[in-house]
């Protein structure tokens, strides 16, 4: 019952999973390791298979070509070779030459790859010994036809070259006998030499047919002609037949001979052929993981499961098929909530969530990359515990309600804290107001053993456990009000509303009835599921809003730090002007004074009235004194303007990482996040800036923080940022494009650089596939011509290689 899928729609569901990787197998027993794919509970062999699985799909997504030959698994021809005279036939020798030959080109492939790419199947590769001189025996013998070679026997050789001689002289003596006949009269002039049972003849008419001496083989429909082999051929093919049984005793030798070799061999050669009977499985299983878009997450050996955009397989190629994209989903449990209760609307895709999580996990522990993001951490859990559906037992003459009952008393008996349960309509199946009961008493018992699960359910009861219980967390499925349709995204953290009533009045149901019901089910029960639909408006709108404030933000700042710089080179300027604007007047005053000084001498000279020229220098020269002394003046008692006095509470106590400072004359709060040689290194979130500690002053952290907690605000819609935030919802910075022309992969490149701008972000990732290489040429030429694109450059190996590029901006 438990840690394995018992629910026949689970099971169908793997089975198609097993059915799609054997698909991918080209050996027998490839197939039938998928079909034993089992659930497990060690993590070192699950993270082995994982790395496994991950490291071929990286191999198969790198510029070079994984070796594609013939996967053959001679596994049981080679063990019958252990019987002494036992021999290989000729067609499984050319298997033999193919098959290990491809052994061989794998492991050259290995040999190539560094111990960082593949450290597992790089160790796969030491643990058999390949006998190199066998492959090259087998290539001597025979050919990849399965031709055995003349070269490989003088013997054999000699043999074919009297066959061939023997051929020649025959079909030169028939010939000639056939040219006589005609001459006679014996034979048409139009006939020529047939063959019958598989010897040559030559046709002679009915009333001829005694004068030919030879054994007569056939005769034509009409008995009007005979097929004669000549006597003189007949003694050639009596030596022919000879020739060719020699020829075969020779082959039966020489296959033989090479039987010995290989039962010499045996443990090695089923060592090579187990291990390409796990390269081809353990390729499937890589590529089954390339069409799903799955990937290896942070594994850890504990229960625990925080999971990123996962899908479900079938799912997601079903959805696929008809051009429409899954819902990923955001699943988290923890120590904190072990326990997720999923309410919602009838159809909102709970039990498809309740699928997903099942199937992914025993995936998982089969050993499977499962679809979600790589950055999602997965654990391990000993038992997992499943019950979707119809669960009633004819044979048994259980209801569903009993039949339901008795699996939860195993999952009570049998549940630890390495439990992962997963219940979908928990207590369904009797009276809703005992049904409910017994399904809070069974979740209290599993939150008390410590056991993790995701439960679906329509009960209110269950939706308020979560209020009173640490380990137990609503979630909910989304619906659009708007238009009466589910959304199949889960929301963790607040019951989900059945929207019963809601449904009802929409597809059109009396107002009448649908007043009454509400009258029966009591206005406390409306209430609260109007509540719910509150609740999630509200938080949907905090969310929008938070994250416009946010927008809001980043802008002010960054029209601060302009008008900062702005102002800064402002002041800087006016500086330079004023002092070159003084240094000007101050060499003009000096020019005019020496001109001066020249027309006085020229007064002097011309016996001009010396009073009148004393007093007219003596004002001139108190005039550049007095300038002289107010730019000097101005020069000494010119200082920065001193700090502005903050209104945070500094403390002089050491600087150590951690610490809040302000900083620069705009008082800038930071944080200390380095401390290196005297110099600090600062951070606020949207810059990083380096300097020493005489340019900061000390804050007190505590103080500053508590001042720092949101108070409740209301701010006005901005159309034009809600539309920015609108499109950040939905961006994506990974843009797919396999299997498009240029052209119209070149027009989607273009509409997703204009939202990159748009949004500010400075990287994004294109997967056009190898293939041909020509889609990745035109891509890059393009990305070439574009000034905004700073470099762009091959995905890692591990992640894509040469298949996905990536994009950098300025």
């Amino acid at each position: 019952m438990i840690s394995s899928i018992e629910h026949s729609a689970l099971k169908s569901e793997f089975d198609k999973i097993k059915s799609s990787i054997q698909n991918l197998c080209a050996t027998f027993t490839a197939k039938q390791m998928a079909e034993n794919l089992s659930f497990s509970q060690d993590f070192a062999h699950i993270e082995k298979l994982l790395e496994q699985s991950w490291e071929m799909k990286s191999l198969l997504l790198g510029l070079r070509p994984f070796p594609a030959g013939d996967y053959k698994d001679l596994s049981g021809k080679i063990s019958a070779l252990r019987v002494v005279g036992s021999c290989i036939s000729q067609e499984d020798m050319k298997d033999f030459l193919l098959s290990y030959g491809l052994v061989s080109e794998i492991l050259n492939f290995f040999a190539s790859v560094s111990e960082q790419e593949a450290p597992v199947l790089k160790a796969m590769c030491q643990q058999f010994f390949f006998c190199e001189d066998l492959l090259q025996e087998c290539s001597r013998i025979i050919d990849k036809d399965g031709q055995i070679k003349d070269s490989c026997s003088p013997k054999l050789r000699d043999i074919r070259q009297e066959i061939a001689l023997q051929q020649k002289d025959m079909s030169r003596k028939i010939q000639a006998i056939l040219n006589k006949s005609k001459q006679e009269g014996y034979t048409n002039t139009e006939d020529e030499v047939s063959i019958r049972n598989d010897r040559l003849v030559i046709p002679v008419k009915a009333t001829y047919k005694r004068y030919v001496k030879g054994i007569l083989h056939d005769s034509s429909q009409s008995g009007q002609t005979f097929f004669i082999e000549p006597e003189e051929i007949v003694e050639i093919n009596f030596f022919l037949k000879e020739l060719a049984l020699e020829e075969q005793r020779e082959i039966r030798r020489i296959l033989m001979d090479f039987s010995d070799l290989l039962r010499g061999n045996i443990d090695d050669l089923l060592s090579a052929y187990n291990f390409l009977v796990n390269i081809d499985f353990i390729k499937a299983k890589a590529q089954y993981a390339i069409d799903i878009r799955a990937t290896k997450p942070d594994v850890i050996n504990q229960a625990r499961l925080n999971w990123y955009d996962a899908r479900h397989p079938i799912l997601q190629q079903s959805l696929q098929n008809k051009h429409r994209e899954i819902v990923p989903l955001r699943v988290e449990l923890n120590q904190n909530q072990r326990i997720l209760i999923i309410s919602g609307p009838n159809a909102g895709g709970k039990s498809v969530c309740l699928k997903t999580i099942a199937l992914l996990q025993y995936m998982l522990q089969c050993g499977l990359l499962i679809p979600l993001k790589q950055t999602s951490l997965a654990g391990i859990f000993e038992q997992i515990f499943i019950s979707i559906g119809d669960e009633q037992s004819i044979e048994n003459d259980l209801s569903t309600y009993s039949s339901h009952l008795l699996n939860m008393k195993h999952l009570c008996e049998q549940a630890s804290n390495k439990t992962l349960f997963l219940i979908d309509e928990c207590g369904t199946g009797t009276d809703p107001m005992l049904g409910g009961a017994i399904a809070e008493s069974i979740l209290e018992f599993l939150d008390d053993v410590e056991a993790w699960g995701v439960v679906t359910t329509h009960y209110s009861n269950l939706k308020h456990l979560a209020l009173t219980r640490k380990n137990i967390v609503n979630g909910a499925m989304l619906f659009d009000t708007d238009n009466m349709r589910p959304l199949y995204s889960l929301s963790i953290g607040t019951p989900g509303s059945s929207f019963a009533f809601e449904i009802a009045e929409k597809i059109g149901l009396s107002k009448h009835i649908v007043g009454n019901a509400k009258k029966k089910v009591g206005k406390d029960t409306v209430r609260f599921e109007q509540q719910l639909q509150q609740i999630e408006v509200e938080k949907l709108a905090l969310q929008k809003e938070r994250e416009q404030l946010r927008k809001r933000d980043e802008l002010l700042y960054e029209t601060y730090e302009k008008y900062k710089i702005l102002s800064d080179e402002i002041n800087a300027q006016k500086k330079d002007i004023l002092s070159s604007a003084r240094s000007q007047a101050k060499d003009i005053l000096s020019s005019a004074n020496r001109q001066i000084e020249r027309t006085i001498e020229q007064i002097n000279k011309s016996k001009a009235q010396k009073e009148v020229v004393k007093q007219e220098k003596a004002t001139i020269q108190q005039a550049v004194e007095k300038l002289n002394k107010q730019i000097s003046q101005e020069q000494k008692t010119y200082k920065p303007e001193p700090p502005k006095k903050s209104h945070l509470k500094l403390v002089s106590s050491p600087l150590s990482v951690g610490d809040y400072v302000l900083f620069g004359e705009q008082e800038l709060v930071m944080e200390i996040i380095k401390i290196a040689k005297g110099r600090l290194e600062l951070s606020n979130g949207l810059m990083s800036i380096k300097t020493t500690a005489d340019k900061v002053r000390k804050i007190d952290k505590k103080i500053y923080e508590k001042a720092q907690k949101p108070k409740p605000q209301t701010y006005t819609s901005n159309p034009i940022m809600d539309k920015i935030n609108s499109i950040r919802t939905h961006y994506n910075p990974v843009l797919d494009l396999r299997g498009k022309r240029a052209e119209e992969a070149l027009k989607l490149l273009e509409q997703m650089l204009d939202t990159t701008r748009l949004l500010g972000e400075n990287q994004i990732k294109i997967l056009h596939g190898k293939g041909d290489g020509i889609l990745k040429t035109v891509l890059r030429d393009y990305l070439k011509t574009l000034p905004e694109v700073k470099t762009f450059y091959p995905e890692k190996v591990e992640f894509g290689g040469e298949g996905i590029t990536v994009v950098e901006f300025f």
